[in-house]
C-alpha cells in the first residue's frame, strides 16, 4: 500500500509539473489565441492519455499483485486446513 501511495504521488506531481510547463511555454511563447488554445487543447489531451495509460499499468500491476498474494494465502490456508486435520488424525487415535 506504501508502493501505491507512493507512485500515486509520482504521477500527480508529473502531471501537474508537466501541465504547469506547457501553460508556461505556451503562453509566453507568441502565438495567435487560437493557435495558443489549440496547443494547451492538445497539450491536456496528450496529458490526458498519458495519464490513462498509466493508470492502466498500475492497476494491471496491483491486479497481478493482487493475483500473487491469492495464490499465497491460499496455499497458507492449505497448510493450515492440512495440519488442523494431521492433529485431529491425532487426537483421533489416541482416544
Amino acid at each position: 500500500m506504501k508502493n501505491l501511495k507512493i507512485t500515486g504521488k509520482i504521477i500527480g506531481a508529473t502531471m501537474a509539473g508537466a501541465l504547469a510547463g506547457a501553460v508556461l511555454g505556451v503562453l509566453f511563447a507568441p502565438a495567435k489565441g487560437s493557435k495558443t488554445r489549440s496547443k494547451i487543447s492538445n497539450g491536456a489531451n496528450e496529458m490526458v492519455s498519458d495519464l490513462k495509460k498509466k493508470v492502466r499499468n498500475e492497476v494491471k500491476a496491483l491486479r497481478k499483485k493482487a493475483k500473487e498474494m491469492k495464490g499465497v494465502t491460499d496455499h497458507k490456508m492449505d497448510e493450515v486446513i492440512d495440519s488442523v486435520i494431521k492433529k485431529a488424525e491425532t487426537l483421533k487415535d489416541h482416544s
